[in-house]
């Protein structure tokens, strides 16, 4: 089994696989990514503490402790194999809204902030 069909499995006992398709589907388009809505669509932004904290770690591919900005840039692939790479201008946004504390990589608690905003 391919590393990145074991993380999209990850991920699919945490969220619904139907709602990650079609959250894939609204953003397709280059440029198009919006966490906010991704993470309401995906049904993130409900799940507890803890499934939101085994969502980070998932993405957290080199267990690091934190989603540093080339992980950020695959955020996608993480949801499903099918999922694009964001673009440096979504990838940068992205980490712009969820690094608070300025250190160029996003925190267990900051990625649990973004996810309930």
């Amino acid at each position: 089994m391919h590393k990145n069909e074991v993380v999209e499995m990850a991920m699919n006992s945490i969220l619904n696989p139907d709602d990650i398709k079609k959250a894939l589907d609204v953003f397709k388009a280059v440029d198009s990514f919006d966490h906010k809505r991704f993470f309401e669509m995906v049904g993130l932004k409900v799940k507890s503490a803890d499934d939101v904290k085994k969502a980070f770690h998932i993405l957290d591919a080199d267990n690091s402790g934190f989603i540093e900005e080339e992980e950020l840039k695959c955020v996608l692939k993480h949801f499903a194999t099918d999922g694009r790479d964001l673009t440096d201008k979504e990838t940068k946004a992205f980490l712009q809204a969820a690094d608070k504390d300025g250190d160029g990589k996003i925190g267990a608690e900051e990625f649990a902030a973004l996810v309930r905003e």
